[in-house]
């Protein structure tokens, strides 16, 4: 599940104000080492708003420096892509600041900590943070580029480019409601050149992580930590707006976190949350992260965009969509092959907000889930939960439209029973018939506040579309999500597929390989690798060893992973082949510090990270 689905900011707040100007640095090792079963019973924090700093670790890395242009604050037309040039940069704790309050400030952050102790503190461990950010979720500071070590193997030639990985790091430590889905956009990059390796860790400097930093505190709360029943949601709604009206923040300009994913297409590289634009990237030439801007598409991309775009690698297309609370609900679109954007399709015939994280595309279709999680404002008045949650007496359903639709007319629902997915894994077409491949979550009500009891359960749908039969079959009965398959066979009818293993969920602790060309109901894992005892990863991804060739076999790559050891305190990447039964590991990179646990990554060939 990712975190860009709130619409509004990371509920982290701030006491600094009321102590004075008083700052503090609290170094990273001191905030994972709380267990998680004792978290939630620790007294309450009373620590004024800090910047988390990583504790420096004793390396023989060489770290290498760049410099990162400090992003406009609002929506930017991005010039032609140019290779970058390397140059200095300072430390990023040179950037941090003592922010002297005016009188304002001072009343806002004492309303916000009245809220936060009294009227709605962080009771339930969903929302805890000494719960949500114990372990390896605990936020880490920036890294510049630091080069690594390979202790296992070498590193294969096709990885020479970039896996980066996207997830949730609060830029500052959090003293009220805090959701796992909230958190600055953070990127881990780790830069591969002729079997070396170097790591970097930035922010995505989104609008809303650039006014805070230069306020020195958080300034809004988030969707889904910070609204949960009437009282709490009127008090911090009143109190974002007199921000808003004071000048503090201006929504306008977006209010994304950035932390979901990535996606390339039109030689661009973007960071995605689902609540805002797309931010542009790009890598340097020494492996340094610099954020370009948010990026509207000449103003013709407006609001937000889907996390979760399809890009064809055949022709460059990319597919998309963004949903909300007012009609249209969903709205369909799509880019060429040189990244224009083509003109909205609303789809009036979404009668009510879904949660609509993921699609799927086919080479003729798009297809999109209207599940049982949507909106819920009578939980939110009256139960004193989350403004989106869970409707069991909704059906859900499957709706299916041309991929190059210009309206709605063509589209068409299908009632899906129980088939409530958060991910989709591909589609493909079967003659008269559409498939889709995705993991359905079963107990969808703890989708949001008890991920550990959740099970998703990989399911091949087939809907007919002549006679609009419906047809389910299992793949694995194990608990997996975070499916990824060969890229090049997105929207084609693929054989494999890589997930991740909850153990529960959201922590990973393994990568199977699924064979979903086997008959029906049958187990289709043919290989798997568990990382071992509490060595928890992220979501795999997969490289083609020879992604120029057409004749090359489907699985014919490997699978790569950041991968923490919560025993020695240490993350690896590893690179494991594809094609064995055991996915055996062929290369391990010792990383300078931990990578925290996040989302979605992306591999970039060292060929297109030449043309950012």
């Amino acid at each position: 599940m990712d975190a860009s689905s709130s619409s509004f900011l990371s509920s982290i707040q701030t006491s600094k104000l009321l102590t004075g100007t008083m700052a503090m640095t609290i170094p990273k090792s001191a905030v994972t080492t709380t267990p998680s079963f004792l978290s939630r019973h620790l007294p309450s924090l009373n620590v004024s708003s800090v910047r988390i700093e990583e504790k420096p670790q004793n390396s023989t890395t060489k770290p290498t420096t760049s410099r990162t242009p400090r992003p406009a604050s609002s929506t930017t037309t991005l010039p032609a892509p140019t290779k970058s040039t390397p140059s200095t940069r300072k430390s990023p704790a040179s950037d941090r600041r003592v922010v002297e309050p005016n009188q304002p400030a001072m009343i806002f952050n004492v309303l916000e900590s009245v809220i936060n102790n009294f009227i709605d503190p962080p009771l339930r461990p969903s929302v805890d943070p000494r719960y949500v950010l114990s372990d390896n979720f605990a936020p880490v500071d920036e890294l510049p580029p630091t080069e690594c070590e390979v202790i296992h193997g070498s590193l294969p030639s096709c990885l020479d480019g970039a896996y980066i990985r996207n997830g949730p790091n609060p830029q500052y430590l959090p003293r009220g409601p805090y959701h796992l889905f909230d958190g600055d956009g953070m990127l881990h990059s780790m830069r591969i050149s002729q079997g070396k390796a170097t790591l970097c860790s930035r922010y995505v400097k989104s609008y809303k992580y650039t006014m805070e930093r230069d306020a020195g505190a958080p300034l809004l709360p988030n969707v889904f930590a910070g609204f949960n029943g009437l009282a709490a949601s009127a008090a911090r709604g009143a109190l974002s707006a007199a921000r808003i009206l004071a000048g503090q923040f201006n929504p306008a300009n977006g209010i994304g976190l950035a932390n979901t994913s990535l996606t390339y297409f039109g030689n661009r590289l973007y960071a995605l949350g689902e609540s805002d634009l797309p931010y542009a990237v790009r890598l340097t030439s020494n492996g340094d992260i610099e954020t370009l801007g948010r990026h509207d598409f000449d103003g013709k991309l407006l609001m937000s965009m889907t996390a979760h775009p399809k890009v064809d690698l055949e022709t460059g297309e990319a597919f998309a969509f963004r949903y909300g609370p007012v009609p249209p609900f969903l709205t369909y679109f799509h880019f060429d092959g040189n990244g224009n954007k083509q003109p909205d399709v609303p789809i009036f015939s979404m009668t009510r907000p879904s949660f609509l994280h993921d699609f799927g595309i086919s080479s003729k279709y798009a297809i999109f889930s209207d599940i049982q999680i949507g909106m819920n404002p009578m939980e939110m008045i009256f139960g004193g939960g989350s403004p989106v949650g869970s409707d069991p007496s909704k059906v859900s359903r499957l709706g299916i439209i041309p991929r190059y639709a210009t309206d709605e007319s063509e589209m068409k629902w299908f009632d899906v029973p129980g088939f409530n997915i958060i991910h989709a894994i591909n589609a493909w077409d079967e003659e008269d018939a559409v498939v889709i491949l995705a993991p359905n979550i079963l107990s969808v009500e703890h989708t949001l506040e008890r991920m550990e009891l959740i099970h998703a359960l990989v399911e091949k749908v087939r809907i007919d579309l002549k006679t609009g039969i419906v047809t389910r079959n299992p793949v694995s009965a194990r608990n997996l999500d975070f499916g990824v398959i060969n890229p090049a066979y997105i929207g084609k009818k693929n054989r494999f597929v890589y997930a991740a293993i909850g153990d529960p969920m959201p922590k990973i602790s393994g990568v199977v390989k699924l064979d979903v060309s086997k008959g029906e109901r049958q187990e289709c894992t043919v290989a798997s690798r568990i990382f071992g005892p509490r060595c928890y990863g992220g979501e795999p991804f997969f490289v083609a060893r020879e992604p120029e060739n057409p004749e090359a076999e489907e699985d014919d790559g490997y699978v790569v992973s950041y991968v923490h050891d919560e025993i020695a305190g240490e993350s690896k990447f590893l690179v494991m082949d594809a094609k064995s039964p055991g996915l055996d590991i062929v290369a391990a990179v010792r990383l300078p510090r931990r990578v925290p646990y996040g989302f979605h990554g992306l591999f970039v060939k060292e060929s297109d990270l030449k043309m950012l």
